[in-house]
């Protein structure tokens, strides 16, 4: 049975970092493109990063602060998120491309 379990979500300043993982179950991160999405209230859900094989890929809108990155012995994908701002206030999921999975998501809220 594929899972992904999100964690690592919380409140934090502007200017902050947090770091958010994402476990697998059921499935190998090893040989999956993975992604980062994030939802805003009132807004549709958008790319945050994707990871396939060793390339990366970032929104514009991230670029230089967030980090996408993994560890296929823990097979988990992390996303590590620095000098955050009020605008990345969202419900950040975790997704597997290929095979259309998506975790239950994790909340990221940054005060200003």
């Amino acid at each position: 049975q594929v899972q992904l379990a999100e964690s690592g979500g919380g409140l934090v300043q502007a200017g902050g970092s947090l770091r958010l993982s994402c476990t697998a179950s059921g499935f190998n991160v090893r040989f999956t493109a993975m992604g980062w999405y994030r939802q805003a209230p009132e807004k549709q859900r958008e790319v945050v990063a994707t990871i396939i094989r060793g390339s990366t890929n970032y929104a514009d809108f991230v670029k230089g602060r967030f980090t996408i990155s993994k560890d296929n012995a823990k097979n988990t994908v992390y996303l590590q998120m620095n000098n955050l701002k009020a605008e990345d206030t969202a419900i950040y999921y975790c997704h597997a491309e290929a095979l259309g999975y998506w975790g239950q998501g994790t909340q990221v809220t940054v005060s200003s």
